[in-house]
């Protein structure tokens, strides 16, 4: 009968604890740091709908498989993970961490326990795994001390990728194309030194929300680099098919066309449909011409994987957990890892309530818990395996509907549309439509040229205005322009700042001032591929388009929709508006809307 052997290594960090836990429970760059292999991950759902996980790595000449048992984590507080070995000297590996605070710092205690196969498994537990895991935790301890104490940019240091000459000069000339690009931003050459130094883990799915954050750039500089960097050859581009309770890509394509409408997530065992603006995002990698990313998993389920899974337990079939930790408050979802109910909660503060997991609901006992302690009951015949997460975590994904509805994506990505015949419910966006009034006269009165040059020019700042403000053009229809943003404000910003620019446009052409009217209207639509661009239809396209034939020259109509959104009501506030109400060509009832009336008559 085998033994289990284990070591523990203690290591006090004048750190807070919330930064060291930030840095050691991201045990993908963990693993990455001290040089484990990528492994292999296979899905095998069981009959009561739970799914387990095998692995397969490479280590030196060995082949190793085992079972992968989901990490249990309190966020802040501990983690603990379980490999079971399926053959070769050792039958499992568990790994145990906790995290206590100690005066104006913390300490960690890592514990790992092995049980070896017979004699040489604990030899090799003794000589080769206890001794490499003292090392490498106190190798890594060292670099995050370092990093919380900002003598390093980052706790996970890696040496930049040298380049032969071939590569290298394949790399200048592409950085050559994007920062000649007027989506370059500058930020090509930072972007290149991040492609060559950064972990690998960091580049297999590159989000460039997150990229804007930790370069403190702004978002839609950020998104137009890694845009044209794809059309430049530093980047390859994917849209992922997100699990909605996993959050996790269960489905990549290269283009929109191949993206079906639904998936499949083998880890949480559920099916569920495609959705542009909650699940279906554009991610980026390196172009394999420029570093080459190796396909598989450092850790499963690692707690700064899904950082808002505050905790993540196994209860035993009848059994209950008093798991200690700290919830803010704020509202959370409990669910299973396996499919099954799920629960919010809006937790205002004090003891957390009671939670109990059956097959079909989450009831959520009336009595509070002792404050700093969550309390988990398993009603079920089977383990499962209690996840409450944070619902107000701000999610690092750029979604289809946010990149689509961008000039830059519509500039270089033109020919990224769906499949004929497919189209997408968005649920909601945000419309704007401008016509030039008295184009005509325009024409007769200054000429064909110099009339052409006017509305060409017109055309130039009404996509300049409405890319600064996170838009994109739809399409033109004569002297008219179709735009769509993903949120009202945003619309609404770029409708004032056209007609500010109009203004002082007509200061400068007293001779042949153009007349520009504007209606904004916000709601669902369908997104469809028409003449070979993606395009939008419905009800809110229709009342966006009527309202832009209710403004006078000069004026911006809004829709009650657009005035009742509250960032947009913000932004209203400080303007001169006018409510009016009127019978609209479509609709079978007076519609009411705001008019904005120019700026010199205001």
């Amino acid at each position: 009968m085998s033994t289990l052997l284990s070591r523990e290594f203690v290591r006090h960090f004048e750190a807070p604890r919330e930064l060291v836990w930030e840095a050691l429970a991201d045990t993908k760059r963990y693993n990455e740091s001290i040089g484990l292999p990528k492994h292999e991950i296979r899905e095998e759902p069981q009959p009561d709908s739970s799914v387990r996980f095998f692995a397969t790595a490479k280590l030196g000449p060995f082949t190793l498989h085992w079972e992968d048992i989901p990490q249990e984590w309190a966020a802040g507080r501990w983690f603990r993970h379980r490999r079971l070995f399926l053959k070769g000297p050792l039958k499992q590996l568990n790994v145990f961490v906790r995290f206590d605070d100690e005066g104006d710092g913390c300490t960690v205690r890592y514990r790992i326990e092995v049980e070896p196969a017979g004699l040489l498994g604990s030899l090799i537990a003794h000589k080769a795994v206890f001794a490499a895991s003292e090392r490498d935790f106190f190798r890594v301890a060292d670099q995050v001390e370092a990093w919380a104490q900002e003598q390093v940019e980052t706790p996970y240091p890696t040496e930049p990728l040298a380049l032969d000459e071939t590569h290298s000069r394949r790399l200048e000339t592409a950085l050559g194309r994007l920062d000649a690009s007027r989506y370059g931003h500058g930020l090509g050459r930072k972007l290149a030194d991040w492609l060559l130094s950064a972990q690998e883990v960091d580049l297999m799915s590159i989000r460039p929300l997150k990229l804007a954050r930790m370069w403190q750039e702004e978002e839609r500089h950020v998104i137009e680099l890694c845009l044209e960097a794809v059309k430049d050859g530093l980047l390859e581009s994917r849209w992922d098919l997100l699990c909605p309770r996993c959050k996790g890509a269960k489905l990549s394509e290269a283009s929109l066309d191949e993206l079906p409408q639904g998936a499949h997530c083998a880890s949480c065992n559920v099916s569920y449909d495609r959705d542009f603006a909650r699940n279906v995002e554009l991610t980026f990698q390196p172009a394999a011409s420029i570093r080459k990313v190796v396909h598989g998993e450092f850790c499963l389920f690692g707690p700064m994987s899904t950082p808002h899974v505050r905790l993540q337990v196994r209860v035993a079939p009848g059994g209950s957990e008093n798991v200690e930790t700290v919830l803010a408050p704020g509202s959370y979802r409990i669910r299973t890892l396996e499919p099954g109910p799920e629960r919010i909660i809006d937790y205002s503060g004090g003891g957390f309530p009671a939670i109990a997991i059956e097959e079909d609901d989450i009831p959520v006992g009336a009595e509070a818990g002792e404050t700093g302690t969550v309390t988990l009951r398993n009603r079920c015949a089977r383990p499962r395996v209690v996840i409450v997460e944070a619902r107000d975590w701000a999610e690092d994904a750029l979604t289809a509907h946010r990149v689509t509805t961008m000039q830059a994506f519509r500039h270089l990505f033109a020919e990224d549309v769906l499949r004929g015949g497919d189209e997408v419910g968005i649920a909601h966006i945000a419309l704007m439509f401008t016509d030039l009034s008295g184009s005509t006269a325009l024409y007769e009165r200054i000429g064909d040229a110099p009339a052409y040059g006017l509305v060409r020019e017109h055309f130039d700042f009404l996509s300049r205005i409405v890319r600064e403000h996170d838009g994109g053009v739809v399409k033109t229809i004569g002297d008219a322009v179709m735009a769509a943003f993903t949120e009202p404000e945003s619309a609404l910003a770029a409708a004032l700042d056209i007609r500010a620019h109009v203004r002082d446009f007509n200061r400068q052409h007293r001779g042949s001032p153009i007349g520009l009217k504007l209606g904004l209207h916000a709601g669902p639509c369908i997104a469809v591929t028409l003449n070979g661009r993606l395009d939008y239809f419905g009800g809110t396209v229709n009342m966006a388009a009527r309202l832009q034939g209710e403004a006078r020259p000069g004026e911006i109509v809004v829709s009650e929709t657009i005035a009742a959104d509250p960032a947009a009501a913000d932004i209203l506030n400080s303007q001169w508006m006018e409510q009016d109400r009127q019978a609209i060509r479509g609709f079978s009832n007076p519609v009411s809307f705001r008019r904005l009336p120019p700026e010199d008559a205001a």
